[in-house]
């Protein structure tokens, strides 16, 4: 009798230990809305540091995977100099740790080049290295900084990416790699800067439905926000608890501001996009411009690279 009960008792815990794993895999899984697409779309972003793609597009990417279609993320440089205190390979290599976690939660491919941080610039070896990443991921849309952002990497990173963007279907530029024939569509990020010329979004997307997921994965990048980043400071992450709790929440209510501004900035286009009445409800908004280089969509083509309208 004791033997049958350890044995039920065994039974029982292990009942116990996959349901919690079962919950555990639902809360962290990308949250699905749509059956999966017949061909999915293949997406690729380029950031400049290891927290630039998830700050820009998380929202968006988030909405992608979750309807299947398949987002990645490239870091340009490793952040190595991205901290007021650290620096090197081990803060390369904590804030690879900390991106993979952040898109693990997105539902998203990470990879990390290794190019130090503040060193980035347009070389032809670098032109190569996107021309073969666009080309390897088989990319319908591809976007990026623009290159009059303010930081030399983001501005160079837009440069790279707006120099691949012919290149990609030129058979014999990387002829180890397969070339497209068919030419992506490029895409900028958003920024406030105005010389020589504004962004202007061609696409306003409302990531409501994933804002707190995005909230989530950028919470899990310490070093760069709730620490500060390279223009952090000591004790601005305290060393208690209770004080790291409301740090944790100053940052990610500064970041739910940040594309709730984007909402209230492009309200016209949202209302546009998703009729009046519900684009005067968007919350949250992620904007993006389309690069006069690589593929021209249409209004049709649009929707169908971004499949979130139902307009």
């Amino acid at each position: 009798m004791k033997r049958s009960l350890t044995f039920s008792g065994f039974r029982l815990g292990l009942r116990l230990a996959l349901a919690a794993l079962l919950v555990g895999l639902i809360a962290t899984s990308p949250v699905r809305t749509d059956a999966a697409p017949a061909e999915p779309l293949r997406i690729i972003c380029f950031g400049a540091h290891p927290d630039d793609c998830e700050l820009q597009i998380a929202g968006t990417a988030a909405l992608w995977a979750a309807r299947e279609h398949k987002v990645k993320f490239v870091s340009v440089t490793n952040g190595d100099i991205g901290h007021w205190r650290e620096a090197g390979a081990p803060l390369a290599r904590r804030r690879r740790a900390e991106v993979e976690k952040a898109d693990g939660l997105l539902g998203v491919t990470t990879e990390i080049l290794d190019i130090h941080d503040g060193e980035l610039l347009p070389t032809l070896e670098n032109r190569r290295t996107l021309t073969r990443l666009i080309r390897e991921w088989k990319a319908d849309l591809v976007l990026s900084h623009r290159p009059n952002d303010y930081h030399p990497d983001h501005r160079y990173t837009g440069v790279l990416v707006q120099d691949a963007a012919y290149m990609v279907t030129v058979p014999n530029f990387c002829p180890d790699s397969p070339v497209l024939t068919n030419n992506p569509a490029f895409f900028y990020f958003p920024d406030r800067f105005q010389k020589p010329n504004p962004f202007k979004p061609d696409v306003v997307v409302d990531v409501g439905p994933t804002m707190e997921r995005k909230l989530d994965a950028l919470g899990l990048m310490v070093s760069q926000f709730a620490e500060g980043g390279a223009n952090g400071y000591e004790g601005l992450f305290p060393a208690d608890a209770a004080g790291q709790v409301r740090r944790h929440k100053e940052v990610r209510d500064s970041m739910a501001r940040r594309n709730a501004a984007l909402a209230d900035r492009f309200r016209h286009q949202l209302e546009e996009a998703y009729g009046s009445e519900s684009g005067k409800a968007v919350k949250f908004a992620e904007a993006f411009e389309l690069c006069e280089y690589g593929r021209q969509p249409d209004k049709a083509e649009l929707k169908r690279l971004f499949p979130f309208f139902d307009k």
